[in-house]
């Protein structure tokens, strides 16, 4: 198989990934959403909680495809450690941009992020590749640390006093996450903790390496059927092993359980497995070009998609009943409530009609093959 293939499989998988994440982050109506299209409470899965993972997994294959050959001419290491550095600072830079703008108050700004975690997982599981050149050392050391994560939130006391526990507020996460970032620096909806903590970045480079093993994996000279065999075998193994688990150890984004790395990590080989069998080897491409659009501008789409809903939030005016809204508000209100009897239609639409505005953005950058890399 090509490199340029199994890219286009990959391409196609991140162009789905963003589309789902900006879909389920920009519902006309936080009141009126779908089940499904919501995260779970706390423990459990819903198909929202697949789509960060899945974007995690997706570092992870790029990383064997776009350093392994280096690696193999003996570059310099340090030299590649370098460009990562980089590109990792850039991603976390823009991150902490998007939760800096518009007030850019320091003091109270929150420094995890979805972005910021991108960042640390793509360089962590990238020091891991260059520097742990035998896949399976990796694979003893991504075991590691699972289990020790959860050995730490399950069997370690929590420094303030609290037993070991998995609540939101009491667990070793949280406790760690207040102590070093303080509550002014956390998510705005708890400032207690943070979803993109400190601590729960440890199994989420776990999910980046089950990537970098299936990047390994297509890199091999296995025909088509057996590297999708490779992949859709290992996927329903992770899965299973991720629900034992769950009897222990809950599923939950949240937290970014072990379980719930093992579980999603699974789900995202059988999406990529499916994908790369339709793409790759039946050659259905007809469906593919508006996910190759977003896919090849990931992060242009990622990032645009929260600044243009942080710029329709800035302009907010009184209404007649006292209360005020701002431009994301009305555009909802005015032309996609009418149009539907449905509140959660209307909300679904709005948050499709976004996910089409983005593409048309992304779109024009594809059409002048300009292609955003940091």
């Amino acid at each position: 198989m090509e490199v340029s293939n199994r890219l286009l499989a990959l391409d196609l998988f991140r162009g789905i990934t963003i589309a789902g994440m900006i879909l389920v982050n920009t519902p006309g109506s936080w009141e009126h959403v779908y089940p499904p299209l919501l995260h779970a409470d706390w423990h459990g899965c819903t198909p929202t909680d697949w789509v960060f993972p899945f974007f995690l997994f997706m570092v992870g294959v790029a990383i064997p495809l776009a350093l392994g050959r280096r690696l193999d001419e003996g570059a310099n290491r340090q030299q590649i450690m370098l460009k990562i550095l980089r590109r990792t600072l850039i991603i976390f830079g823009l991150g902490l941009f998007l939760n800096l703008f518009p007030r850019f108050d320091f003091a109270t700004v929150r420094i995890p992020g979805v972005l910021q975690r991108i960042a640390l997982v793509y360089f962590f599981c990238s020091l891991i590749f260059v520097y742990v050149r035998n896949w399976r050392t990796q694979a003893w050391l991504t075991g590691g640390i699972l289990l020790s994560y959860w050995v730490l939130m399950t069997l370690m006391p929590v420094p303030d006093g609290n037993p070991p526990n998995l609540q939101p507020e009491t667990n070793l996460g949280a406790w760690l996450d207040r102590f070093l970032l303080g509550s002014n620096h956390l998510w705005k909806q708890s400032l207690t903790w943070d979803p993109e903590g400190i601590l729960s970045t440890l199994p989420a480079i776990g999910t980046g390496m089950m990537g970098v093993f299936t990047g390994l994996w297509l890199k091999t000279d296995r025909n088509h059927y057996e590297k999708i065999t490779g992949i859709i075998g290992m996927g329903v193994l992770a899965m299973a092993v991720g629900l034992i688990w769950d009897l222990t150890f809950p599923i939950n984004k949240k937290i970014w359980t072990s379980s719930y790395v093992l579980y999603t990590g699974g789900i995202a080989l059988l999406f990529l497995g499916i994908i790369y069998w339709l793409v790759d080897v039946l050659g259905y491409r007809r469906w593919t070009k508006p996910f190759l659009v977003l896919g090849t501008n990931a992060l242009f789409a990622f990032f645009m998609s929260s600044f243009v809903v942080k710029l329709m939030s800035l302009p907010k005016w009184t209404l007649p009943d006292g209360s005020t809204q701002n431009l994301y508000g009305k555009i909802y209100t005015d032309l996609f409530v009418p149009l539907f009897t449905s509140p959660y239609n209307a909300s679904l639409a709005f948050a499709i009609a976004f996910v089409l505005f983005i593409l048309g953005l992304t779109w024009i950058l594809y059409w002048r093959k300009i292609f955003i890399r940091v």
